[in-house]
């Protein structure tokens, strides 16, 4: 019998269930079933995988057999198994107030590994937390450091030949990520955060403002569309509960060219920012991504334990 697909997996679950599932549930009970043994292939953290692939099934195919509901976490369902009604009705029994109203008590830094989560499986991108307190400020304001920078390599998609070809005609394709963190998002902190963001991100192909909790108020939500959408700059809501359903709200305008002045002007006041260069330029010469030289990427079931929510 031929093997199942992740996507195929998913698929067969919800339609035994019949029932929106998250992925943590969709995962849980092909385990049960034993249809996680029917997989062409699992690797170290399938169940990341399977998240991965579901979210971004969803995000960019317009022919997906996937749909979601709710957001904490965010359930997967088969497209036309249910109607509109029943959907309001799942809808609303996670609707969240409008204000607010959860525990923050943790600090910005804590958010980082919740990050390097998201940016290794849905951006494919190994990230490097940039350390303020190690930069010279003289001469400059504090907005010229992002939290946390980040690359992607076509290394592991690409062909041998393709990144060859790259190499000798000096473009190997790489994307190059900025990050600002918050730990949340309102009408009070909105423009100040937004144009941090915006000053400290001009050097990178995409740069990303990113917050654990985001006003979900309407009026909020328009205008921060609006400063994305004229300014370029992404949205990423970060999910402490489930970190598979943290997800880009607004996506990044990706610049064609880096900004190599102020990537100088960075590296002359930065040393985590320095060593990044470094090491995103060692791993391109040798062809090998050296991803313990970067931030550590966690097991969802200890990143879990970070933060006590």
């Amino acid at each position: 019998m031929e093997g199942l697909t992740f996507l195929g997996l998913a698929k067969r679950v919800l339609e035994e269930e019949k029932k929106p599932l998250s992925v943590d549930e969709i995962w849980a009970l092909a385990k049960s079933k034993g249809h996680d043994q029917l997989l062409r292939g699992q690797g170290k953290t399938p169940w990341a995988t399977l998240g991965a692939q579901l979210h971004v099934n969803v995000r960019d195919r317009e022919d997906t057999a996937f749909a979601t509901v709710g957001t904490r976490p965010k359930r997967f369902y088969l497209r036309g198994r249910f109607t509109e009604s029943e959907l309001q009705s799942l809808e609303s029994g996670q609707t969240e107030p409008q204000s607010i109203t959860k525990n923050l008590d943790y600090l910005e830094k804590d958010l980082h590994p919740f990050l390097a989560y998201y940016a290794s499986f849905y951006l494919k991108a190994c990230t490097k937390t940039i350390q303020h307190s190690r930069s010279d400020k003289r001469g400059f304001g504090g907005w010229i450091h992002p939290d946390m920078v980040g690359c992607y390599f076509p290394i592991e998609d690409w062909k041998q030949e393709v990144i060859d070809f790259g190499s000798i005609i000096g473009s190997v394709a790489i994307k190059m990520f900025s990050f600002e963190l918050k730990k949340e998002l309102t009408f009070d902190n909105l423009r100040e955060s937004f144009f941090q963001t915006v000053s400290n991100s001009t050097w990178a192909h995409e740069g990303y403002l990113v917050a654990a909790e985001i006003s979900s108020d309407e009026e909020f939500r328009a205008e921060l569309r609006r400063l994305s959408i004229s300014f370029g700059i992404g949205v990423i809501q970060l999910n402490l509960d489930d970190p598979d359903s943290s997800e880009i709200m607004f996506p990044a305008r990706t610049r064609e060219n880096l900004d190599w002045d102020a990537m100088n002007k960075l590296t002359t006041k930065n040393p985590d920012f320095k060593e990044f260069l470094t090491r995103v330029r060692n791993d391109i010469s040798s062809k090998e991504i050296r991803k313990e030289k970067y931030d550590r990427v966690l097991d969802k079931d200890d990143l879990l334990k970070t933060i006590r929510r």
